[in-house]
């Protein structure tokens, strides 16, 4: 492995206490136990725990306002602003902070296409948070380490304690990006997610310049016909499961850039959700989250250390960090062309989307600035009941620049290359959370390659009466009654007053972009009663 010099890791860094540059996954792990950082699973994984935060903390999440992000960040409730000033003062504190410790360092790439790619530098004090990052972003040869030089680098303090009167903040917790400064400072979390995170949103600002759409999606490719397809979903919705199929090769899980000559990965690896894993239902992701080199982030341990993915203990935020190879049809280099279909899940709670159901280009524009899902009792405090979330183009609080051009991107990338656009339910069916039952997998999965195959080309549709979009009247393997969610409730009526309230939900959500698209988009949506 290529060595680094340690008076050249940042600019004001001088380490005094040693520094682990560009290790292995062996070495990195190693360090890590003897830190005593986490465990060992029975088959090898490394298991961590990030209390007390198990998932990320979008209100702690801000972007430095200077003259490079003042006129093109859509500020906002996701996009909160921190003074120049404050930042500062956060970097000197982390600087400090980090000189004191023995630092980690690791180098990689995010972006699979050298033409759209970004140098990203870790420095840490925890060496798990390194190998996290080494199994995430995208490894390096020696001959690129040799003369690497960092886009953007990550100074990451999990023990050091933000001070929103000092950094301008919101609470002990800081994820700071400064675009000016090619900088994220992160302090208060080990949450491993921001890393990750953090860099898919620099890769969101910068992308849209260089004419590609950045995309909170996964991919995946036929290994014959090498017909591309996109997943784009909210956490929990099936990004992972879905792509992650055995008769199609997998491109990424999550982060995936569409330009002139095709989609390709940011990644170099995958986050898969773990809780309730197991493998009769997802065995490609069950075998990946066991193996050595493996991540548990808070994924509980027995007795004997097995992972035991149904125990909720800690939170329902089970996360496995793994390579992408570990899962056997994933395509290195992670690209592929043009998609010929693009899906939008959502997990729907009030029960009443269709399971499957084709757009128009004027109702894919729509549903993709709305980004809908639901979410249900028990997966936040105080939510005791299902609510609606609208996440504009599935990933808001990733998205510094305004929906609107993320959307007038998509739109134009799908009427050139003519996509197939698919919004499918993996939520709930038979009435909502409480009474229904959850989509079930495989007739998810059969309708999911019905769409790719192409098979629902040919077959006819009825138009939902009240969300306006295209239903096939049959897929193969799945129940035909499933396919009109009317009929799967005992109580019709209870069923249209749902889905008039989740109509109204969304007719109220998509107000703030009316003046920002054409009438043809904004009439593209459900009709509320």
């Amino acid at each position: 492995m290529s060595e680094l010099n340690p008076n050249t890791l940042a600019p004001g860094l001088a380490p005094s206490k040693g520094v682990h540059a560009r290790r292995s996954t062996a070495e990195l792990c190693e360090l890590a136990l003897i830190r005593g950082e986490g465990r060992l699973t029975d088959m090898g994984a490394f298991a961590a725990v990030t209390e007390p935060h198990t998932g990320r903390s979008p209100n702690d999440r801000f972007i430095v306002r200077d003259a490079t992000t003042d006129g093109a960040v859509g500020w906002g409730a996701h996009n909160r602003p921190c003074s120049v000033d404050g930042a500062r003062a956060l970097r000197e504190d982390l600087i400090a902070h980090l000189a004191r410790r023995p630092l980690v360092v690791h180098d990689a790439r995010a972006g699979a296409h050298p033409g759209h790619a970004v140098g990203v530098r870790l420095i840490t004090e925890s060496a798990w948070h390194a190998m996290f990052a080494r199994n995430m972003f995208l490894r390096l040869a020696a001959a690129e380490l040799a003369d690497f030089v960092p886009d953007f680098t990550i100074l990451h303090a999990p023990s050091l304690q933000a001070s929103p009167e000092r950094h301008d903040t919101a609470s002990e917790t800081a994820i700071v990006t400064d675009f000016t400064n090619r900088e994220v400072l992160i302090a208060g979390t080990r949450y491993a997610g921001e890393i990750k995170k953090s860099i898919f949103a620099v890769l969101n600002f910068l992308l849209p310049d260089e004419g590609v759409l950045p995309m909170h999606c996964s991919a995946n490719v036929g290994l014959e016909k090498g017909d591309a397809a996109l997943f784009f979903g909210l956490s929990g919705t099936g990004k992972t499961t879905l792509s992650a199929d055995p008769a199609r090769g997998l491109i990424g899980d999550d982060e995936h850039g569409w330009g002139p000559d095709g989609i390709f990965n940011f990644e170099g690896g995958c986050y898969a959700k773990t809780i309730d894993l197991s493998e009769r239902t997802e065995p490609e992701i069950f075998r990946a989250s066991r193996r050595f080199g493996t991540i548990l982030e808070n994924v509980a341990l027995n007795g004997s250390r097995a992972a035991n993915f149904d125990d909720r203990s800690i939170t329902e935020n089970t996360r496995a960090s793994y390579p992408v190879h570990f899962i056997e049809n994933a395509i290195e280099p992670s690209r592929a062309g043009h998609p010929r279909n693009v899906v939008f899940l959502t997990a729907d709670a009030f029960g009443v989307l269709p399971p499957i159901s084709r757009l128009s280009p004027d109702q894919a524009m729509y549903h993709f600035l709305s980004g809908y899902t639901a979410k249900v009792a028990g997966t936040e405090r105080g939510v005791t009941e299902p609510t609606a979330t609208f996440s504009a183009c599935f990933g808001a609080p990733f998205m510094p620049r305004p929906p609107a051009r993320y959307a007038a991107m998509l739109g134009e990338l799908l009427a050139n290359h003519g996509a197939d656009v698919w919004l499918i339910n993996t939520g709930w069916t038979g009435g909502g959370y409480g009474v229904g039952s959850r989509v079930a997998l495989p007739y998810t999965r059969a309708m999911v390659d019905a769409a790719l195959s192409g098979a629902l080309r040919v077959g006819s549709f009825r138009v939902d009466e009240v969300f306006g979009v295209a239903v096939p009247r049959a897929v193969p393997d799945v129940p035909a009654d499933i396919l009109t969610p009317r009929a799967t409730w005992s109580d019709p009526a209870a069923y249209d007053a749902a889905a008039g309230r989740l109509a109204r939900m969304f007719h109220d959500n998509f107000e703030r972009f009316r003046d920002e698209v054409a009438d043809g988009v904004a009439g593209a949506g459900p009709k509320p009663s």
